[in-house]
């Protein structure tokens, strides 16, 4: 018995390594779009929400997607099917590959981390295939005593100097999962949080993305 369990565990580490891209143990992805480019780091905490991004990108699921929601101070979400070709004025943010993922928090809302958008489900499970990526805004000492209050979580240290200087969004800890940070291209999120949108928070000029996995 003990070598049949010391059997899987070695698949399983075999199976997480396999996900592992560079020499550092992490995968990282490129979404592409015409404003540039934006390098992702994912989470091998989250292993979940990684290999179906993984998963999704290798597919060539998200190409040609649209980053379709757009806030300011706040995210730019993408990942919806529905919005490849979608004419303007369509309401967008509803569509997915047709499952859920169980919810894996843990990281924090601190501005370029990238996160799994869901519906109102009581589980709190991610969308299958709709992400966000934090702008944010920075935070002050009294509004993370607040919401470390509200949410019963501890802000560590570092965590707290991030948000005060970097800037997030801490009212969605432990409600969305984090599962990626980005690493290059925060140029770029504020290129596209800037752009003219409708009243549904839409850019009025599609932003088309590709996200390839960086080999």
């Amino acid at each position: 018995m003990k070598n049949i369990y010391g059997l899987l565990f070695a698949f399983a580490l075999v199976f997480s390594l396999s996900n592992c891209n560079s020499s550092d143990g992490y995968t990282y992805a490129m979404v592409e779009t015409e404003y540039g480019n934006m390098k992702l780091r994912l989470f091998n905490s989250t292993p979940g929400h990684r290999d179906n991004f993984v998963k999704l990108a290798k597919e060539g699921f998200y190409d040609d997607l649209l980053f379709h929601r757009i806030i300011d101070g706040f995210m730019i979400q993408g990942g919806d099917p529905d919005s490849k070709g979608a004419p303007a004025g369509k309401q967008l943010g509803m569509g997915g590959p047709g499952y859920t993922i169980p919810a894996e928090f843990g990281a924090p809302h601190i501005s370029g981390a990238l996160a799994a958008a869901r519906n109102n489900n009581p589980q709190k499970e991610s969308s299958g295939s709709q992400f966000y990526i934090v702008h944010g805004k920075p935070q002050t000492d009294l509004q993370l005593d607040n919401f470390q209050k509200m949410k019963n979580i501890t802000y560590s240290p570092e965590q707290r100097k991030l948000y005060k200087e970097k800037g997030g969004t801490p009212q969605l800890d432990m409600d969305y999962t984090v599962y990626g940070e980005l690493v290059e291209g925060a140029d770029v999120v504020e290129k596209i949080v800037k752009l003219p949108k409708d009243g549904s928070n839409r850019p009025l000029q599609d932003v088309k993305m590709k996200v390839r996995i960086l080999e």
